[in-house]
């Protein structure tokens, strides 16, 4: 009786290690072909992110010094947590993280809710040359941000600009370049780059969705509006928490948009965002640890707001998902 039910055991022991060779055999092939498709993306990570990354984190626990008056021989010397200390310390680096950060209150909100407005109306079909207008709102994105602001620039310098001209023959004076307005000059160029931008991957989200489901909510009797904003709106939401996270990145990295504005009026310093303190003590002072400290302080706040946004947007939905699920359970 023994010996029969080890010869059954054998031979289960047996086939089981046969299924799993051959599944192993098996996945081989998928194994290669993710290998390979990921490979030179896995390359590039690597070479244009992880290892720039790991240098500016090595060069920002030094320090270069010279003696004799600034004119002797550059030394590096270990200054441990000095750099992170002078950036924080700096009143126009916090000055600068604070302007970020009101720019990226104002621009975020509406680049996201107007490109969502913008995409409902197309999918909606209340726009009619809906290709033609999505191309015209895509136009802008296709300009480099650096002509982008050159034209802009044109626009809002008095005595060339045509706009400032017809809003004084109206007797309206508007210093597009004032202290009040530069914020929402920058948040101006910003939109008018890169709302048909979002429109457009806010629009292909819309388009994937079962028009099953629309149909369905019209027999029911809702609404445009309300379709729009139970159905529509919740179907795109991961497409939104992801437009987010780029778009929050972004606006962290303001740079090109204040540093050509910066020759037009002396309210933009040279360090008037934490790109261009970065730009400044790196190519200007020759200060490379101070610059990556800073560097890497800008990437601990991207990555921290990228964070927030992921778990907010994680939460929103199972928040929604438990709201559905005891709606359901009611008799």
């Amino acid at each position: 009786m023994s010996t029969a039910t080890e010869r059954m055991r054998t031979a289960t022991e047996g086939m089981s290690t046969a299924n799993a060779n051959d599944s192993r055999r098996a996945r081989r092939p998928q194994r290669l072909a993710v290998s390979t498709l990921l490979g030179p993306f896995g390359v590039l990570l690597v070479a244009v992110f992880v290892v720039p990354t790991l240098y500016a984190v090595y060069l920002s626990f030094f320090s270069t010094s010279h003696s004799g008056l600034g004119f002797g021989n550059a030394r590096t010397a270990f200054a441990g947590l000095r750099n992170y200390t002078a950036v924080l310390s700096d009143p126009s680096f916090v000055r600068g993280v604070g302007i970020t950060l009101l720019y990226a209150v104002v621009f975020i909100p509406l680049v996201l809710v107007g490109a969502l407005a913008l995409a409902l109306l197309f999918d909606s079909g209340l726009i009619r040359a809906r290709q033609l207008t999505q191309t015209v709102l895509f136009v802008p994105h296709a300009v480099p941000g650096i002509i982008a602001t050159v034209i802009w620039l044109y626009l809002y310098t008095p005595g060339i600009s045509p706009v400032l001209d017809a809003l004084q023959g109206i007797d309206i004076t508007v210093d597009f370049l004032g202290l009040t307005m530069i914020v929402p000059s920058l948040v101006n160029i910003a939109l008018w780059s890169g709302l048909g931008y979002t429109a457009v991957i806010f629009f292909a989200a819309l388009k994937a969705i079962p028009r099953e489901l629309i149909e369905a909510a019209a027999m029911d009797g809702a609404g445009p509006v309300r379709t729009a904003l139970t159905i529509k709106v919740p179907l795109v939401r991961s497409t939104l928490s992801t437009v987010a996270i780029f778009t929050t990145i972004g606006a962290l990295q303001l740079f090109t948009e204040p540093m050509l504005l910066a020759k037009a009026t002396p309210l933009i310093s040279p360090r008037y965002t934490p790109n261009m303190y970065i730009f400044d003590a790196a190519f200007t002072r020759n200060n490379y640890g101070l610059a990556s400290a800073a560097s890497v302080l800008l990437l601990i706040v991207c990555c921290a707001l990228s964070f927030a946004v992921t778990r907010g947007s994680a939460g929103s939905a199972r928040r929604k998902t438990r709201v559905t699920s005891s709606r359901k359970a009611r008799p």
